[in-house]
């Protein structure tokens, strides 16, 4: 590996950033992928699915021995018992998305999640009915939204959606100030991924939930992209929901269960409508089977049916891994990663890339998301014959996400002089 043009921009620099790394050793209780030649990957998609922490077979496995030693009677005699195993992720789940444990669940998966949500919380009239969301949402998020008007008898009209400037990748901050006050008053839901999966951008959730409420919205939150990653302050935003996934940064496995976040100004509302279910009924009347739905307050009376322990056990075993960084930890070294990540692509200065996530550390999380011209994918194709699992994301992206519990600087340094090696190939 050759010495690029000052110190910063060498291995040996990198290599010193790591020992320095308070953080660094969590990256052995992962399992890396390996290459055939023996070596670790490159591997930076965090953000699409998270690395299995070498802890999780065991959590996993303590309640496979358990379902075979006590049958049904493990809901209550597991050493976990599965009948509450749910709350033993609450406290964990809620310290890291910043909210209070009666504000956040674990249950089903992001998108049957987001139906749930918007079954109570989106409540179309006919002078009120929109639904706001970014233009470029992550696909499953408009489709969602999308039947959901569909369902409410509402037609495209009811769409409203958030654009750059021509010329532009970024949503500016005064162009979703200026559609809520022009359309506020039509507006029944405002619902925004954050950070956007494509860009990387993050928004300002305590500001668009002020704005909204002041015009009457509900305002909800897609943070697929967001859990694990960013240091959020769920509560204190003011939103009156939001959901996510845990198989992303949250490290639980493919497809895992995800989690959802009711404000508690909603925990005792119940008129508010919803889609319910017996798990969300009343703990101490629920096994009765004969009593009206009486749902639990906070975010656990959305629940529809059991979860699935398997699940919620990679989930816990991902969870404590969290517990004991802790989130502010975690995003002080994600800012360092990934300022490091920036500064070594600009100093490629290739015309042919060009990074559009936000470069103020406070308007992004870890991915840096490198725009490629004319669409060349065989760039994308070349780094990852080297070693690289990034991804791509149409029409033009390769995203990079370097995530602080598991990627060191020198994987850092090694994907940049690999992308620099073949764009100068090229």
């Amino acid at each position: 590996m050759t010495v690029e043009h000052s110190s910063k921009f060498s291995l040996e620099h990198a290599q010193e950033l790591d020992q320095a790394d308070p953080l660094r050793h969590y990256r052995e209780q992962f399992h890396l992928p390996i290459q055939k030649n023996g070596n670790p990957y490159f591997y930076f998609t965090g953000n699409s699915l998270g690395l299995q922490p070498k802890s999780t077979e065991t959590y996993i496995r303590q309640e496979l021995n358990d379902w075979k030693d006590l049958g049904v009677e493990g809901h209550f005699h597991a050493k976990n018992p599965w009948m509450p195993y749910h709350e033993f992720l609450t406290e964990k789940m809620a310290r890291v998305v910043g909210a209070k444990p009666i504000e956040v669940v674990v249950m089903n998966t992001l998108s049957v999640n987001l139906h749930l949500m918007m079954a109570s919380f989106y409540r179309p009239s006919p002078d009120r009915y929109k639904i706001l969301i970014e233009s470029d949402a992550f696909p499953s998020d408009k489709y969602a939204v999308q039947s959901q008007l569909r369902f409410h008898g509402y037609e495209e009209d009811g769409l409203l959606e958030l654009r750059p400037k021509q010329g532009e990748e970024l949503i500016r901050q005064e162009d979703i100030d200026q559609m809520i006050e022009e359309e506020g008053e039509k507006i029944a839901l405002i619902l925004i991924g954050c950070p956007n999966y494509y860009t990387g951008q993050v928004f300002d959730m305590k500001h668009i939930a002020a704005l909204g409420h002041s015009k009457g919205c509900m305002v909800g939150f897609d943070l697929a992209h967001g859990a694990g990653n960013l240091d959020l302050s769920l509560h204190d935003s003011g939103v009156d929901f939001a959901t996510w996934c845990t198989y992303k940064y949250l490290n639980s496995g493919p497809g895992s269960v995800g989690g959802c976040f009711v404000h508690e100004r909603h925990a005792n509302n119940i008129e508010l409508p919803r889609f319910a279910g017996w798990w969300g009924h009343n703990k101490e009347t629920r096994f009765n089977m004969r009593h009206d739905f009486d749902p639990i307050p906070g975010a656990e009376g959305w629940q529809l049916s059991n979860p699935p322990i398997l699940s919620l056990a990679a989930i816990l075993a991902s969870l404590d891994i969290f517990d004991e960084v802790g989130m502010k930890a975690l995003t002080t070294k994600s800012k360092k990663l990934t300022g490091y990540l920036e500064d070594l692509l600009h100093e490629i200065e290739d015309p042919n890339i060009k990074i559009i996530t936000p470069s103020n550390p406070e308007e992004r999380g870890c991915q840096l998301s490198i725009q490629v011209k004319n669409a060349d994918k065989t760039l994308f194709n070349a780094i990852s014959a080297k070693g690289v699992i990034a991804d791509w994301r149409e029409p033009d992206v390769i995203r990079v996400a370097p995530v602080p519990l598991y990627n060191s600087f020198s994987d850092v340094f090694h994907f940049a002089h690999i992308l620099k090696t073949e764009l100068e190939s090229k």
